[in-house]
């Protein structure tokens, strides 16, 4: 009914830029929150940064002033603007989304999704 689908991570040298991007598509009515999480091998999955519906954001401390989450809600996309990288940033980049959707006629609300995920590597 949605896919989530990421683009953009990955290897870059520590110090390095990089910019995800997430494309919801499908059955949408609305998508409400939208974010990204990681998770670095042998770790748990962890929220990196969330937007809501009206461009609020917040941040992981260990991404604040580095990275930078917007989206296009026209577009149903989301993105993360990465800087100044390194190699902890290392992990799997998932775009999450809260949508509502509908179903056979029937409204589902504030249903999450997860992307498939994308590989960002941060080394020399």
């Amino acid at each position: 009914q949605v896919q989530l689908v990421e683009s953009g991570g990955g290897l870059v040298q520590p110090g390095g830029s990089l910019r995800l991007s997430c494309t919801a598509s499908g059955s949408i009515l609305r998508i409400n929150d939208m974010g990204w999480y990681r998770q670095a091998p042998g770790k748990q999955r962890e929220l990196v940064a969330g937007i809501t519906s009206s461009g609020i954001t917040n941040y992981a401390d260990s991404v604040k002033g580095r990275f930078a989450i917007s989206r296009e809600n026209a577009k149903n996309m989301v993105f993360l603007q990465m800087n100044s990288l390194n190699p902890e940033d290392t992990a799997v980049y998932y775009c999450n989304a809260k949508i509502d959707t509908y179903y056979r006629g029937t409204r589902f609300s504030d249903t999450g999704y997860w992307g498939q995920g994308t590989q960002v590597t941060v080394s020399s």
